[in-house]
């Protein structure tokens, strides 16, 4: 007889916790301090919020869920299901990774923590696919091993609307940013495996679009196998501005005909580092 196996997640999958329920999927909120008060997401913080209280000026800083929060809710499933796959964040963005890898060691087998480097909507399509394996009858160390081995089938492309984020978390210098913003760029940033690096500078909003589809197009082609709809989700993220996203969507649309693209707002963690205005693309293999 198969296992009933729980699928987790954190919320910087960007599944509401609305969206979880339906889905089938268990989602932890994610926690923030602002301004030394701590919110969090979509429990304590919604989206409009964050936004406000960042245009504010406010401190906002990212945080970890506590090993209490995450033993809670991984006790109480126990109760009901024989395993749990949780599938955090990237292991290259956040220490919750690892700290949840180390959490695991006491459960005897039975909570498996997946490293598959995915955040955003690609860590949504790997929570959903293990939803899918685990009909197929996988146990959770299977589950498990796929998902990681299947971590490089997939690909972010995101272009920041501004560079002032990036300079307050310290992640460029001020210089640096001082001279982007001079120049106006739009740059692009990449997310394959563990780190979100620099992938290319647009000089104008049109311009890191189509650098985005061209490189999300490659990607299908060459590593993925094709840009096909029957070989490959594709998905959209956006900061703050809906009305942006739903005209690059239908950018998206033109260039990827037939294709299912599903949108979702990012997740606050990433949106504290990059700011509003930030239009994403991404995709990822189906699973055969």
């Amino acid at each position: 007889m198969a296992k009933k196996i729980a699928i987790v997640t954190d919320s910087n999958s960007g599944i509401t916790q609305t969206q979880a329920g339906k889905l089938g999927i268990h989602v932890l909120p994610m926690p923030f301090m602002i301004n030394s008060e701590i919110f969090y997401e979509d429990i304590t913080l919604t989206q409009e919020e964050f936004y406000a209280r960042l245009a504010e000026g406010a401190d906002v800083v990212t945080s970890q869920p506590t090993p209490d929060s995450v033993m809670k809710l991984w006790d109480s499933l126990l109760e009901e299901y024989d395993e749990i796959v949780h599938i955090p964040m990237s292991s290259g963005l956040s220490g919750s990774c690892q700290s949840a890898a180390v959490l695991a060691q006491e459960y005897d087998g039975r909570v498996q923590v997946v490293n598959n480097q995915r955040i955003s909507v690609t860590q949504r399509q790997s929570a959903l696919d293990a939803g899918l394996l685990a009909e197929r009858g996988m146990d959770a160390a299977q589950i498990r091993d796929f998902l990681e081995n299947d971590k490089f089938n997939s690909s972010i492309y995101i272009m920041l609307d501004t560079l002032y984020y990036l300079k307050k978390g310290g992640r460029i210098t001020p210089a640096a940013a001082a001279l982007g913003t001079i120049l106006k760029l739009k740059p692009v940033l990449q997310i394959q495996g563990e780190k979100l690096d620099a992938f290319a500078k647009a000089r104008t909003v049109s311009q890191g679009k189509s650098i985005m589809l061209s490189a999300i197009r490659a990607d299908m082609e060459k590593r993925f196998g094709g840009a096909d709809k029957d070989n490959i989700w594709l998905e959209i993220a956006y900061s703050h501005d809906l009305d942006a996203a739903k005209q690059f969507r239908a950018e998206v649309e033109e260039h990827f005909p037939g294709f299912d693209i599903h949108m979702d707002p990012l997740s606050l963690s990433i949106a504290c580092h990059i700011g509003p205005g930030a239009l994403a693309v991404a995709c990822c293999k189906k699973i055969k």
